[in-house]
């Protein structure tokens, strides 16, 4: 028998592995694979998997033979997550008696009849209590702990796949279940560690993975991938399926990243088991000697209200290159980072963090850290004038910088050009250095305990 072609469930053959793989997104989802071996006959085939999470989304599901043997048919594919429990099963003898284990201290067990007037189970999870008739009265409890005559055989006890399959052919497989679940999430933080005066730093950077699916896996061959994969809201659409069935990759570092389609991927070096309800955290990168310039910029526009002239804030910033002339040189995920200084006494302490988008290889970075306490600024309009008639304005500005350190540091004052239309510097103090369209800086020396004064001029045209 010879089915369509567009309903074969075949694939090219690649490596597969019996244990079960995730690969866990950014958005709180993952790809999860896992092994289910199938005796097929030739005709039609009832085939169930116990395995699969609480939060699996069913129309994300694959069925399929790796290795590419069998051609089968998938008549029809049902999900059920409804286990079996006591107030449902009690719910299926409603109107009917039983027999309830009554257990009593310092006697021994009795059992008591009992005939089920309400169950108490409500789909949903509402609670309603149960009624019992015992001896001809009815109690709002139940007389014992029940005793089923047997499960049923339309009941679960996992949340369960179950497929009707046409198949070619008989023969054993060892069949893929892939499918998106929800109740994964992962993210990346990095710890940042440098001596007081140091231009140097140590970087190390963690995985954490958490599982809230209700599933434990274990020796799960663990994928993660970092970048904006798109998803339908609210809606949870069959996804980019090919990240399900990506190569296997080198295991012999802790973690392996590598570019895949438009993303990255990384892959933790060796399996590893993830409970249900648990937090699992891996290193994937460390550095050390990592050359992260400090950074002090004054933007004074952001302290001046009104014409009132108060003292600003001037924000520290730490610029690194994510390249391996820096010793770093790996594509970085999203993430937090923390900013530790060691002290004379080589004790750590933390001086701030931020966060980091995701940051391809050889790209800058800059993280803002915080505001200095011994460097101060002031930034004041000295004059405005505005002729409509020619379509022109001319601002004065006063920026003032303090170092109140015992060594020299560099200020950048950056300034923005926001009145609209094209603009110039008419005349300024120093040189600047224009930083896009609209933002220019000036760079400003300055010598312990020294203040110093940028003015500029800036004419618009419109």
């Amino acid at each position: 028998m010879k089915l369509p072609a567009l309903l074969l469930l075949a694939a090219a053959s690649v490596s597969f592995a019996a244990d079960p793989a995730l690969t866990i997104y950014n958005g709180g989802y993952a790809v999860v694979r896992e092994t289910l071996p199938i005796d097929l006959k030739s005709g039609v085939n009832q085939v169930s998997f116990a395995g699969a999470t609480a939060q699996v989304e069913s129309d994300s599901v694959i069925l399929r033979d790796v290795a590419g043997k069998a051609e089968f048919q998938i008549l029809e594919q049902s999900y059920r997550n409804d286990p079996v429990s006591q107030a449902m099963l009690l719910s299926l003898f409603e109107g009917k008696t039983l027999e309830f284990v009554r257990r009593e201290s310092n006697k021994p067990d009795r059992v008591v009849a009992g005939k089920v007037v309400r169950s108490g189970f409500v789909p949903g999870g509402n609670f309603v209590e149960p009624i019992v008739e015992v001896d001809g009265k009815l109690q709002f409890s139940l007389p014992g702990e029940p005793a089923f005559p047997s499960l049923g055989t339309d009941n679960v006890l996992k949340p369960t796949l179950n497929w009707k399959l046409n198949s070619a052919s008989a023969g054993k497989i060892d069949a893929e279940v892939a499918y998106l679940s929800r109740g994964f999430t992962w993210e990346a933080s990095y710890n940042l560690v440098a001596t007081e005066k140091s231009d140097v730093l140590d970087v190390v950077g963690w995985v954490t993975m958490n599982n809230q699916s209700g599933m434990t896996f274990a020796d799960a061959k663990i994928k993660l991938m970092a970048g904006d994969v798109n998803r339908v809201q609210p809606d949870y659409p069959q996804m980019a399926r090919a990240a399900a069935f990506s190569a296997a990759m080198d295991a012999v570092k802790v973690v392996a990243e590598k570019s895949f389609d438009e993303f990255h991927l990384y892959t933790l070096g060796n399996p590893a088991t993830l409970r249900d309800k648990e937090t699992k955290q891996v290193e994937f990168v460390r550095a050390t000697g990592v050359k992260a310039e400090r950074i002090y910029v004054f933007e004074g526009a952001q302290h001046y209200r009104r014409g009132v002239t108060a003292p600003g804030k001037v924000q520290v910033y730490r610029e690194f290159k994510n390249s391996e002339a820096n010793k770093l040189g790996i594509a970085l995920p999203k993430g937090k980072v923390r900013f530790y200084s060691q002290d004379g006494d080589r004790q750590l302490e933390f001086v701030g963090e931020n966060q980091i988008d995701h940051t391809p290889k050889d790209e800058t970075i800059r993280v803002l850290t915080g505001n200095s306490f011994d460097l101060t600024g002031e930034h004041r309009m000295t004059n405005n004038t505005e002729n409509g008639a020619e379509r022109v304005a001319t601002q004065k500005y006063e920026v003032k910088v303090r170092n109140h350190k015992k060594e020299p540091v560099e200020i950048r004052v950056v300034e923005h050009a926001n009145h609209g239309g094209s603009w110039t510097l008419a005349a300024q103090s120093q040189e600047h250095a224009k930083v896009d369209a609209n933002t220019f800086e000036f760079r400003v020396p300055l010598k312990p305990d020294e203040e110093k004064v940028v003015t500029y001029t800036i004419r618009y045209t419109w």
